[in-house]
């Protein structure tokens, strides 16, 4: 089966809730993309100019950070629940996508500036209430929602914009079960979705 790999989670701790995106100024994609170069150039013992000391970035907040290489995926880890300052979280993030994506190898000197960097800054999760598989499926808006899958120990997102890659819920929604570890067709009365929405900004478009 075909899967798109999205994102892995980083931390899915209680935290508190993430920060709404309302709450972001007109500038936060130039801000955050900088963070989040400026943390990887530093791995790398190189240097690129980012702003720290913004009051808004002391906020708590849970984001993704996605790095690209020729269009392809390089590396994607995020926070689902925020529970520290978004600068913090991006940085940290930024770091993790670049060098511990269990993915792909530790990304190099030589390919840092041909990497292109995406940012999502998450809402706060909302839990769904269904009565079954289908019910659930009804509740999904395509092209809208991140959705988190879990059942035991089994866990599993896919942002929003993967939808892109789906035309329907029921294919989105067994692709994210599969990614955690489980048959496209299973259910079972025990599963959990919650849905959340992103802001996200891309190098490219800045």
């Amino acid at each position: 089966m075909a899967v798109d790999p999205g994102p892995l989670v980083l931390d899915v701790g209680p935290g508190h809730a993430a920060r709404g995106a309302q709450a972001l100024p007109p500038d936060a994609g130039r801000v955050l993309l900088a963070l989040a170069r400026a943390a990887i150039a530093a791995r790398l013992g190189l240097s690129h100019a980012a702003s720290e000391d913004l009051p808004w970035l002391r906020s708590s907040g849970a984001s993704f950070i996605t790095v690209m290489l020729s269009s392809k995926l390089r590396g994607c880890i995020g926070t689902l629940r925020a529970h520290r300052a978004l600068v913090e979280d991006v940085k940290a993030n930024a770091v993790a996508a670049a060098f511990r994506d269990p993915r792909f190898p530790p990304l190099a000197a030589g390919e840092f500036s041909s990497v292109a960097l995406e940012i999502s800054v998450l809402s706060a999760l909302e839990p769904l209430r269904f009565s079954d598989e289908p019910d659930a499926l009804r509740q999904l808006r395509a092209g809208v929602d991140g959705v988190v899958f879990e059942y035991g120990h089994h866990t599993g997102t896919f942002l929003p914009q993967v939808w892109e890659d789906f035309k329907e819920p029921s294919d989105f929604l067994a692709h994210l079960k599969y990614k955690a570890g489980l048959p496209p067709d299973f259910w079972d009365v025990e599963v959990r979705l919650s849905r959340y929405t992103v802001f996200k900004w891309r190098e490219s478009d800045l």
